[in-house]
């Protein structure tokens, strides 16, 4: 089942506690919104910013906007895990191959 999508504007936003109010297209009453719903956005939103939505309820069963984006704004897509673990990897093994080079010359010789 598809999800509704809304569009409204952020009509407040309390940057410091990243929360503010959406004042939707469809409804004229406000909807909370929180800065965990907008992920992967480029930017934070400012009052003004068109948002798209969708709706969902909260512990106490009031609404509250979901899988929020601003309208124009990039989503940045977050970086594949598995390639920097491989990195990590690669260079625990260089250091690992350093560390042998380095002890096995450095040991004396015994005749």
């Amino acid at each position: 089942m598809a999800k509704t999508v809304y569009k409204g504007i952020l009509k407040t936003w309390k940057d410091d506690r990243g929360f503010g109010f959406i004042q939707p297209e469809h409804d004229d009453k406000d909807i909370f919104v929180h800065i965990s719903s907008l992920k992967g956005m480029a930017r934070r939103p400012v009052r003004g910013d068109v948002l798209h939505y969708e709706v969902a309820k909260d512990a106490g069963g009031k609404s509250k906007a979901v899988n929020v984006r601003i309208d124009g704004v990039e989503i940045l897509k977050p970086a594949k895990q598995s390639n920097s673990l491989w990195l990590i990897l690669a260079a625990l093994g260089l250091i690992a191959a350093a560390a042998v080079a380095y002890f096995s010359l450095s040991a004396p010789i015994q005749p």
